[in-house]
């Protein structure tokens, strides 16, 4: 079977069940004259995100985290150095407002410490406090286990072409959005 961009879609008898398929007829109906398939590429992306935003983070919930708090947690135990706040707005991609909320929270509860720059004190140091390090370390195994569990609707081989799709995407969005920025 083939999508509305002619190109044939992964599943015919899937894609026409989903909720975005039901979005695109109505489109279609409205607006023939239209290509809608990239709203199939995108309007699924947007909703997996959204369902996996909701339902994801049981293991995390159950730790007392939220995804954005785990991901500040995580960025400091996988680089496995001291961060600045500016950095760690970097490899989480939220805001320095976002992470300064965050890090307030987390250095309250005794998993982030801080240390001030000995040659700069507006500047920051961040690192995972003992307690930080075995809560990130106990609640990732259960994390991934989890989104196995959500992934394993789809066949191994399905689930590295998917991967590789994405990461091809992600790639070339970095790369366009970058050059937007400069």
């Amino acid at each position: 079977m083939t999508g509305t961009n002619g190109r044939p879609t992964a599943d015919g008898d899937a894609a026409r069940g989903d909720t975005v398929a039901a979005v695109v007829r109505q489109w279609q109906a409205v607006h023939p004259e239209l290509d809608t398939g990239p709203m199939e590429v995108i309007g699924r992306i947007n909703r997996c995100a959204a369902l996996l935003q909701q339902a994801e983070d049981a293991p995390l919930r159950r730790a007392g985290l939220s995804r954005p708090e785990f991901d500040l947690l995580g960025a400091l135990r996988r680089t496995g150095h001291e961060l600045t706040p500016s950095e760690l707005a970097r490899e989480t991609f939220s805001s320095g407002a976002a992470v300064t909320k965050r890090l307030k929270q987390l250095t309250g509860r005794g998993l982030v410490e801080r240390r001030g720059d000995t040659r700069d004190r507006r500047v920051a140091h961040l690192r995972l406090t003992d307690a930080g390090r075995a809560l990130v370390d106990g609640v990732l195994p259960e994390q991934l286990a989890y989104e196995t569990a959500v992934l394993s609707v789809l066949a191994p081989e399905d689930q590295g072409e998917l991967a590789g799709l994405l990461a091809e995407l992600l790639t070339r969005l970095e790369g366009r959005m970058g050059a937007l920025r400069a």
